[in-house]
């Protein structure tokens, strides 16, 4: 006897993806809330068929009202940026509470970032710790980040650098970019950990290897200066130039530092150094 769903499930790993939602949609159309669920979420990712917010929703309801906790999640993301209906943060965070109450890690993640921001619900620094904490209790890497960030910032939880180095720990062997950055600071200031300039400059080696700019900066002055690396104005030069392309508009005067170090390590290199670091740059692709 043939399993449609088991079916769908293989034809989708196989990347055929049409095969798959016609599959996934006979099971649908019996009632089954996991087949609804990939339905709708073939139809927002435009796999197999055209891409279809409205279409989406519509699956996506079908199964959160069978109490789906992952299209309940989908409901909340929806609503939350405004695809596909008109955005509603006391709807998402409906949706997001509802998952989030079934243990679903990245619901308790959205919810907690909700509460800590006030947006749909009530401003909540304990109700977003704890969120965090039930995510990052179950695996989530953004929870365990922000985690870290509420315990080393002293903002809705009790200031504790040991435990925020913990939870960046945590969230940054799991390759998070933002959680790499920040255990190479806390190594780089002995916040929370023994100061070790080595392991501050692998944190920001593996953040900037991913992309992110505050990372390639500080790793490019570690680099100037030869502290927990050789010293290489040539890799200094190479993560300078990445790091002022990465900064965001609104960061200025992050780009406006690193354009300027890189003017004064510029003025220190042969040209054949600053030809080498060129072709570094030209090369490089984030990890």
């Amino acid at each position: 006897m043939t399993n449609p769903f088991a079916d769908a499930v293989t034809a989708y790993g196989q990347g055929d993806y049409a095969a798959a939602l016609r599959l996934f949609r006979s099971v649908a159309e019996e009632g089954d809330a996991s087949a609804r669920y990939n339905v709708g979420f073939l139809y927002e990712t435009g796999r197999g068929v055209a891409q279809d917010d409205a279409e989406a929703l519509t699956w996506y309801r079908m199964a959160a009202a069978q109490g789906y906790a992952s299209a309940q999640h989908a409901l909340g993301v929806m609503y939350g940026g405004g695809r596909g209906v008109p955005q509603d943060p006391v709807e998402a965070a409906k949706w997001f509470r509802l998952a989030a109450d079934q243990n679903h890690a990245g619901a308790q993640y959205h919810l907690a970032v909700r509460y800590r921001t006030g947006h749909g619900v009530p401003q909540d620094g304990a109700e977003a710790l704890k969120w965090y904490r039930r995510a990052a209790d179950r695996g989530h890497a953004g929870a365990r980040h922000n985690l870290g960030v509420m315990y080393g910032s002293g903002r809705g939880a009790p200031a504790d650098d040991a435990e925020a180095a913990k939870w960046f720990r945590k969230a940054a062997d799991q390759n998070h970019a933002g959680a790499q950055y920040n255990l190479g600071a806390m190594y780089d200031r002995g916040r929370g950990v023994p100061q070790n300039d080595i392991e501050a400059a692998k944190w920001y080696g593996a953040a900037a290897s991913q992309g992110h700019a505050s990372a390639q900066y500080n790793l490019a002055l570690m680099y100037e200066s030869g502290t927990g690396v050789p010293q290489s104005h040539v890799e200094a030069h190479k993560w300078l130039r990445l790091a002022a392309a990465g900064f965001a508009e609104a960061r200025t005067s992050q780009r406006d530092a690193a354009l300027e170090k890189l003017a004064d390590i510029g003025a220190q290199m042969a040209p054949a150094e600053l030809a080498r670091a060129q072709r570094l740059v030209d090369d490089w692709r984030p990890k």
